[in-house]
């Protein structure tokens, strides 16, 4: 099930909240939640509910041993059977395709690769159970001594299949207490249907137009037409991941969770470093506090340690090279950014390091894009104009001009004009006014959710990127 969709909409969420609401009790509550989550993750794939129950056994086991045993050598083999659990998991459903396929290519007999389905947010949820056993470790927070409450943390349907990836100590006191009162519930209506309308009426529109470009002959591009295509692209992936951020954040506040913002308006950087800060701000702080500062951090072997994190955080995404050479590009950028790029960036103009930091991505996002080697290449070569392609093709100016308009908007809203106008009314407008601006905001949820049912009953391309990793 996904949150773009009918079913989601207009049954699943409304029984849940009923049933939530019904009562005041909060063991009551957090089983609704657990129950309607585990639901929620089998509507796809049953079997995979028993592999997430799995591993959250496993950590809250090692967690508790952990927590017994402080300052033992048994905490610290706690520590390492849940690392290796998850990750095995992880490596076994994820990699272990890539990794054979590898092999291969030198091995005189090939051995046959496995074709294991992936569990929905895998990397997700794996992620979110080593940071608590971590955590529990490095004694940031105590063991929690239930296994349906940490089920409950980790098994959250909001953010369980495409993230933000959540700490366990961001939401540990709203596990036990939490309210979510009319005011939060406004809040969190609002952001969920502002996250439906990035991922129905732009990322949904985007994907589709997309087709058009990355996946036709690069022979019958124009050059524009390939920079067309990733620029579709580069509105897609923001689209559709920060438009789930914003539905999961929404939904969160349904039911009293606040969940850390995981974007902010990352295409208005002026460097790599900035763009990753603003972008899957909880995968990067992760990789950050669990991969980069235990390996040394600034202090010992800097440059070392961001080539590896950078290389991870590819892999992550993905089981195909092309994922590890977008993140190992990636690297490199920032790696340069710290030793003189950074630097040299500061004293541009803005407009500048916004283009550099554009360019730098567009050419990203077709490294990502593309997990054909042959096909990236030949994209890459029409985007440069070494295929000796033409600039400009008549069927391009027919698109633009039939989407114009949406193309204005998409651009427009990867900018932070709705909080700068928000902040505008806020600091203009007096009480009895920002009351009318509420009812105007309710009045505009109205209309948003109208407008996605619309498009959701006419639209046949619906997926989340994010969900394959």
């Amino acid at each position: 099930m996904v949150f773009s969709n009918l079913t989601f909409l207009y049954l699943f969420l409304p029984a849940n909240l009923l049933f939530y609401h019904l009562s005041k009790n909060k063991n009551y509550r957090n089983w609704v939640l657990i129950l309607f989550s585990l639901f929620f993750y089998a509507w796809g794939e049953p079997v995979w509910v028993f592999v997430l129950m799995f591993s959250v056994g496993v950590d809250y086991c090692n967690g508790c041993i952990i927590e017994a045993n402080r300052g033992k050598p048994l905490a610290k083999c706690a520590l390492l059977l849940s690392l290796f659990l998850n990750l095995s998991l992880l490596g076994l459903f994820k990699y272990s395709g890539l990794i054979v396929s590898t092999l291969n290519a030198f091995l005189p007999v090939p051995l046959p690769v496995p074709a294991f389905s992936l569990p929905i947010g895998i990397s997700f949820y794996s992620f979110q159970a080593l940071s608590y056993v971590v955590d529990v470790y490095r004694g940031q927070i105590p063991a929690q001594t239930r296994y349906d409450k940490l089920l409950m943390y980790v098994s959250l349907y909001p953010q369980l299949v495409a993230g933000p990836i959540v700490r366990y100590s961001d939401i540990a006191s709203e596990i036990d207490n939490r309210h979510a009162d009319a005011n939060d519930f406004a809040r969190g209506l609002t952001r969920l249907l502002c996250g439906l309308t990035k991922k129905v009426f732009f990322a949904n529109i985007a994907g589709g137009l997309l087709k058009t470009y990355a996946q036709a002959d690069p022979s019958t591009l124009s050059v524009a037409g390939a920079w067309t295509g990733m620029l579709l692209f580069t509105l897609q992936i923001y689209y559709d991941f920060s438009g789930y951020s914003d539905m999961a954040i929404g939904l969160g506040q349904l039911f009293g969770f606040h969940y850390l913002e995981n974007f902010n308006y990352p295409y208005i950087s002026r460097s790599v470093t900035e763009f990753w800060r603003r972008w899957h701000i909880s995968l990067s702080s992760f990789f950050r506090d669990y991969v980069y500062i235990p390996l040394g951090g600034n202090r010992r072997g800097a440059l070392r340690n961001l080539l590896v994190v950078w290389f991870l955080t590819g892999l992550w995404h993905g089981a195909s090279w092309n994922f590890v050479l977008w993140g190992l590009y990636y690297g490199c950028f920032i790696v340069l950014e710290r030793l003189f790029l950074g630097r040299a960036l500061e004293k541009l103009p803005a407009l500048f390091s916004h283009l550099y930091l554009l360019f730098v991505t567009m050419v990203g996002w077709t490294l990502f894009y593309f997990t054909d080697a042959s096909a990236l290449l030949a994209y890459l070569r029409v985007m440069f104009g070494l295929a000796g392609a033409p600039l400009w093709d008549i069927r391009l100016g027919i698109v633009l001009t039939n989407h114009l308009f949406w193309l204005a908007a998409a651009v427009l809203f990867c900018m932070p004009v709705v909080p700068r106008f928000q902040r505008f009314l806020a600091q203009r407008l007096n009480s009895a006014q920002l009351a009318g601006v509420r009812v105007l905001e309710a009045a505009m949820d109205l209309g948003l959710l109208l407008l996605c049912t619309c498009l959701l009953a006419g639209q046949s391309f619906n997926p989340f990127l994010y969900f394959r990793f």
